[in-house]
């Protein structure tokens, strides 16, 4: 008799116990972009405006993705195709020199790609539906997965170097405003702070679908839930294994493996 199979790599003694129609997403089309967006404009907060105006330069600290907003369309003259619109918003922290004082900010990044994402005009409807009516056209779900970005760069430009610019009446949503500890300065500027931003980004177009797969039998965990409010804390500290490392240097240092190390 074949042993349990688990989830990972599949022996040849797994056996298969039957083939099984499931409803899941397949992936009709995807990209990866490794993006370098030069001299994105960051509109600071209303404290960090005022730092900037007395630095000389700014040195970059850390950017974070706070959203991704996504909007997929068809292209009317290519059947099966869609354009997928991601606008990321991004905090952003630099360090005032020479003062050292940390200012933050909002950047955001249009992105467009092109994508096929098939065709389909049936309708969905389901019991745990948000609309009661389904579309006549059913579109593809566009999914965005992205990292961090990294801060390669960071300027200050004076105003009278540049054309004006606005935020062209675009609106930012609460929850992205709220991110901030105070408002943002969304107006033009006597001196402006822009930033050179590295992005990984990996774009998809899914629809739902039935595929038949192989089941071998039903998933069953393993692994026993550990934790226990109730658990003696001397018992709980006990299982901790002594940091030797906190208390002698190492001999060596391993070399940081992450995309961030190359910077």
């Amino acid at each position: 008799m074949p042993e349990r199979v688990t989830p990972g790599p599949v022996t040849n003694s797994a056996v298969i116990r039957e083939a099984v129609s499931i409803n899941t997403r397949k992936i009709f089309d995807s990209c990866r972009d490794k993006d370098c967006v030069d001299d994105l404009r960051i509109f600071p907060t209303v404290s960090s405006q005022s730092r900037i105006e007395s630095a000389l330069s700014i040195r970059p600290r850390s950017a974070e993705l706070l959203h991704c907003a996504v909007n997929v369309e068809p292209i009317s003259f290519n059947r099966g195709y869609y354009t997928v619109d991601c606008t990321y918003f991004y905090r952003v922290t630099g360090e005032t020199f020479p003062a050292g004082d940390s200012i933050q900010g909002l950047a955001i990044f249009d992105k467009r790609v092109m994508l096929f994402g098939s065709e389909g005009n049936a309708r969905t409807f389901s019991s745990d539906a948000a609309q009661p009516f389904g579309e006549s056209e059913e579109m593809p779900i566009a999914v965005v997965t992205a990292v961090d970005p990294i801060a390669l760069h960071m300027k200050l430009v004076d105003a009278e170097c540049l054309l004006p610019t606005e935020l062209e009446g675009r609106v930012i949503p609460d929850f992205i405003a709220g991110a901030f500890p105070e408002p943002l300065l969304l107006t033009d500027t006597a001196r402006r702070w822009f930033v050179t931003l590295g992005q990984f980004s990996i774009v998809r177009l899914e629809r739902d679908t039935q595929l038949l797969i192989p089941a071998y039998e039903y998933s069953l965990p393993d692994k026993e839930c550990p934790g226990n409010t109730e658990d003696d804390p001397c018992e709980l500290f006990g299982r901790i294994p002594f940091p030797v490392e906190e208390f002698f240097p190492p001999n060596s240092v391993e070399t940081e493996t992450s995309y961030r190390s190359m910077v």
